[in-house]
């Protein structure tokens, strides 16, 4: 439950599961510095496993799967599909096992220690699961192309927007003011970035692009990470600490989505960004990189937005530039109609609750 994308659909996910269908339990490795625990459902019963590495829960996992007899093991991001695609080896027949896959996989295990280990893992073991779910159509072709997963055994089913509750929180006040401080608030065009900071974002190369730009322009960036340190020395090396913030990780990003004037997405990859969604729910527009995945998909059409040539700080620069240029309208809801909750939830419960044709 740490503050990821995929943390925050899997308890959407729980939030609007039909309680007369469904008794879920939520298991979780270590919920100990969860920053999303506040969001769990109070009714679903909440595992803790409180294990430092996923290779200690294991047990226990196996164990609770033993005693219960769950018709349905649904697990998310790549390590823990696998893990649960080993384990079933190992456990008597009856659950089904879905695995929610979370990124393109070829360009995500490249960044892990041992790539050639963890492709001859998805190679040899993802196919146990019974079902993958792909959040976009680029990440199933992904998983058929270069690691020869069975096409029946996957699906595309989009991330849920929950448009009631954003627009609840984006209402919300603000804990840190646009132009809380004296140098950015005189800037004319406030730019939003959020993510975990590690070097998929690509946020190195989006303050790069903001340094190319005039000084109308200023950027906060939401999220914690790794690279913290690094960025904060690149915004000083590039004179740009009354331009650039790094606001940290934010429980109710939608209040800054709301009231910036546009969203940046960085990214060298991604799956199906959330954050992307949740900008546009919030009216708010996108200026992306062509990050393989499924921001394409998600902007095709959205003359609001503007996607970038190529992945560098020049072409986001220009990206910007040339969106700066348009009448700078809001996105109309309709940029989210797909996604509503009453779309994509009536798809989860079916793959839940019925074995289903993976080529549908």
């Amino acid at each position: 439950l740490e503050g990821g994308g995929a943390e925050r659909v899997i308890l959407t996910l729980l939030r609007h599961l039909d309680r007369s269908k469904f008794t879920p339990t939520l298991l979780v490795v270590d919920g100990r510095n969860a920053a999303y625990l506040s969001d769990v459902p109070s009714e679903i019963e909440f595992i803790d496993l409180k294990s430092s590495r996923l290779r200690f829960a294991l047990p226990r996992i196996f164990f609770f799967i033993c005693k219960r007899k769950p018709d349905v093991v649904f697990s998310t991001l790549g390590y823990m599909n696998v893990a649960m695609a080993i384990l079933r080896a190992f456990l008597p027949a009856g659950p089904r096992f879905i695995g929610r896959e979370a990124t393109i996989v070829s360009r995500s295990i490249q960044s892990k220690r041992w790539p050639w280990f963890w492709r001859w893992l998805y190679r040899h073991f993802y196919s146990k699961l019974d079902l993958v779910v792909c959040q976009s159509q680029a990440m199933r072709d992904d998983l058929v192309t270069h690691f020869q997963f069975p096409v029946a055994q996957s699906v595309v089913v989009n991330n849920p927007v929950d448009l009631a509750r954003i627009n609840e929180l984006s209402a919300a006040e603000v804990p840190c003011r646009w132009g809380e401080d004296d140098s950015l608030s005189a800037k004319s065009v406030k730019l939003l970035a959020a993510g975990s900071l590690y070097p998929v974002k690509g946020f190195d190369l989006l303050i790069e692009a903001l340094a190319l730009l005039d000084e109308n322009y200023c950027l906060t960036i939401l999220g914690e990470g790794p690279l913290r340190s690094s960025l904060e020395r690149e915004i000083a090396e590039l004179g740009l600490s009354d331009r650039v913030r790094l606001a940290g990780f934010q429980a109710n990003p939608y209040v800054w989505f709301a009231r910036a004037d546009a969203f940046v997405l960085s990214s060298h990859h991604e799956a199906f960004p959330n954050v992307v969604l949740e900008a546009l729910a919030c009216g708010t527009p996108v200026i992306s990189t062509p990050a393989p995945g499924g921001a394409g998909e998600i902007l095709e059409g959205l003359a609001e937005c503007v996607l970038a040539q190529e992945i560098s700080a020049e072409a986001l620069a220009e990206a910007i530039s040339v969106w700066a240029a348009t009448d700078r309208k809001r996105v109309g809801r309709n940029a989210v109609k797909s996604y509503e909750l009453s779309n994509i939830m009536g798809k989860y419960e079916s793959l839940l609750d019925h074995d289903i044709d993976g080529s549908d």
